[in-house]
């Protein structure tokens, strides 16, 4: 059974079930949906805890196999939390999984909890996985898209009896708070809580969100994708200068610019040959949100554009790698910044 994580409060008020499996790589949702299974468990006398962390291949499965069946003499009730922090369990591990998976159900003395990161496709569809998933409940915690940040951070607020100026006013603050903790929403999290404790409930004013809250943005590379794609020059500049202060490599910045320019090109060559955009995006492996990004952007590019910001890409490499190029900047942020400038430049809206 399948979860959303904004579900998950309504699911322990009807009813705790046995095999819990939370994955993703959000730490506050861990976290919180961690604590929120724990505490009905609590509620309905889950008195004793113990926990794995599965560390390498050699992992002795045989004691937490023998946890479910091994109550103490002051326990009626017990939970097994299971961490598989490479979100590989071995060898061994894939039968063993299975095992207490078939092992929880109708076991209404043991509540088995598995944390585990992000998986790829391919893991999510293995034997392991589809057996908690079957037995179980299974949770992808997943990051807070920068869109729906906003009124992430107002609902929050709203719990602790606060909220921002109603209208544009307010919206802009929350976009000013969204822009400070975009990647972090730990960090978020803890700065709405500051917020409570320097303020009382009620309305709280611009100044007093803006003084307040530090910058504690983490931007990921691959995010800076979306943002060129989507031809938004302010936010891809912020992003730049998180990533250059967070210490981010220069190849792998501008390998994700060089290869949204070279999976361009190819649909658009492909496109122009007379294949349909759909088939074209599927050969070159884009989907999900790149494909939507793709799909607006493509037919508004001509060759010739691409062409030259091919070439672009092609003297970055260059500079990354420490030559100098006539007419560029010579330090490797400048010449990244001016590349992704020239992509935004053409994808916008």
């Amino acid at each position: 059974m399948q979860l959303a994580f904004a579900q998950l409060q309504n699911h322990l008020a009807k009813g705790l079930r046995s095999l819990y499996t939370l994955h993703g790589d959000e730490p506050l949702q861990q976290q919180e949906a961690a604590d929120a299974i724990r505490a009905a468990a609590r509620a309905q006398g889950y008195t004793e805890r113990s926990s794995y962390t599965v560390a390498g291949a050699h992992f002795d499965w045989s004691e937490v196999l023998a946890a479910g069946g091994s109550l103490s003499l002051f326990a009626e009730r017990q939970i097994v939390e299971v961490r598989v922090p490479s979100g590989k369990p071995g060898k061994e591990g894939s039968p063993a999984i299975q095992q207490l998976a078939q092992a929880a159900v109708g076991n209404d003395s043991t509540l088995t909890i598995f944390i585990l990161p992000r998986l790829d496709k391919a893991t999510r569809t293995g034997a392991w996985f589809t057996a908690l998933e079957q037995q179980g409940v299974t949770i992808a915690l997943e990051p807070i898209e920068r869109q729906a940040l906003p009124a992430w951070i107002a609902q929050r607020l709203q719990q602790q009896g606060q909220r921002v100026a109603a209208g544009e006013e307010g919206q802009r603050t929350l976009q000013f708070f969204a822009d400070r903790v975009e990647g972090n929403l730990l960090a978020a999290h803890q700065e709405i809580q500051k917020l409570a404790l320097l303020y009382p409930a009620g309305e709280l004013t611009a100044a007093q969100v803006e003084g307040a809250v530090l910058n504690v943005a983490r931007y990921d590379v691959f995010k800076l994708s979306e943002s060129v794609l989507s031809g938004r020059a302010g936010r891809v500049q912020r992003m730049l200068d998180g990533l250059r202060a967070e210490g981010e490599a220069e190849v792998l910045v501008h390998y994700t610019l060089a290869e949204d320019i070279r999976a361009l090109k190819r649909v658009k060559d492909a496109v122009v040959a007379g294949r349909p955009l759909p088939m074209a995006l599927r050969e070159q492996r884009v989907w999900g949100p790149r494909e939507r990004l793709f799909e607006r952007v493509i037919p508004r590019l001509a060759s010739h554009e691409l062409a030259e910001l091919l070439r672009a890409a092609h003297l970055v490499d260059g500079i990354v790698k420490g030559l100098k190029r006539p007419d560029w900047p010579t330090d490797n942020w400048q010449a990244l910044q001016r590349l992704a400038m020239m992509v935004c430049s053409l994808c916008r809206p």
